[in-house]
């Protein structure tokens, strides 16, 4: 469904835009101004003439960016004036510096959720209910399958796993911004000590994390361990892209796993090709989806990414809220 001409939002071919503020919330090309929900690549993408974003996400944006954007940092919850438009970024809860975007302008005010979770995560801040009179959510995981459990309950799982190979290396693949860095908190939340292998692409990530104040345990790169040493009882931490590499040629007869919200439908870890698979998601489940619609109060919501159709279907008729697909939206 596409959103009626004269609203405060409008989508264009490069992405949803404010006309009141001059600015386009996570543009799919470069623009002169864009409002940053977070700093994944597919909300966050080169060539823009100014970023607006939350502070805590600014090393991240610079790595994956340039360190010369011209970034304007927020705090949490502060109000800023832009053009015509009262705007204000408020935790998302997904990774480090992620954030919802709330614009108001006209007498309307928009909720933007971007990528968003509702369970306790120890790596970033935690997700903040907003109410606005129309709200803009993901769908990732919009099927009532998806449930999660506590990421002390997982971490605890893995620790389990990994401690029953003495013997062998331990590969644990997960998203190298996120998810491994939430995995790490939660281990060291839970008493973890010993030092853990990180791939480079995890490794290159960490400074931000550290200098945000997030307990970690300690962790070294894989290319600072010395030729020949045995990898034996070490847990490594990998991106999904290393898995079946050559990098992986150093490893004999890892016991393999993989993390990932997906890993709660049968059959997923098989068809990927693991050993193992561990249900951690940096998303939110069915039921903190719904219950951030209902905490929204919006009296209009538009649903993007995953399983839109589904999920605006559901609020209509269970819920009794108006709701409909983003029109262009698209599968995770």
């Amino acid at each position: 469904m596409p959103i009626p001409a004269g609203c405060l939002l409008e989508r264009t071919p490069q992405g949803l835009y404010c006309r009141a503020a001059a600015a386009w919330i996570d543009p799919v090309v470069p623009v002169p101004r864009a409002l940053i929900t977070h700093a994944h690549a597919d909300h966050a993408r080169p060539g823009c003439g100014e970023y607006w974003a939350v502070g805590a996400s600014e090393a991240i944006l610079r790595q994956r960016l340039g360190a010369t954007i011209n970034l304007i940092p927020v705090d949490y919850g502060a109000l800023h004036r832009i053009g015509q438009a009262r705007v204000s970024f408020h935790s998302a809860g997904h990774v480090l510096g992620s954030a919802q975007i709330r614009l108001e302008a006209g007498g309307e005010s928009w909720l933007v959720s971007g990528d968003y979770k509702r369970c306790a995560d120890p790596s970033c801040a935690p997700f903040e209910s907003v109410q606005a009179d129309v709200f803009i959510t993901e769908a990732t995981f919009g099927l009532p399958i998806y449930r999660w459990q506590s990421g002390s309950k997982v971490a605890g799982e893995i620790l389990s796993w990994w401690q029953a190979a003495p013997e062998r290396p331990s590969m644990l693949f997960a998203y190298a911004f996120g998810k491994a860095q939430r995995l790490l908190a939660e281990l060291a939340a839970i008493g973890v000590e010993e030092e853990i292998l990180l791939h480079g692409a995890v490794e290159a990530l960490m400074p931000a994390y550290r200098e945000a104040g997030v307990r970690l345990p300690p962790t070294l790169p894989m290319s600072a361990l010395g030729k020949g040493e045995s990898l034996a009882g070490r847990l490594v931490i990998a991106p999904p892209s290393a898995h079946r590499s050559m990098w992986m040629k150093r490893f004999k007869l890892p016991q393999t796993a993989f993390m990932s919200g997906w890993m709660a439908v049968r059959g997923a870890r098989r068809r990927r090709g693991y050993e193992r698979g561990f249900v951690m998601s940096d998303h939110a489940d069915w039921p903190g989806l719904i219950h951030s619609v209902q905490q929204s109060g919006a009296r209009q919501v538009y649903v993007t990414h995953g399983n839109s159709d589904g999920l605006a279907r559901y609020l209509r008729e269970v819920e009794g809220i108006s709701a409909e697909p983003l029109e262009g939206s698209g599968g995770p």
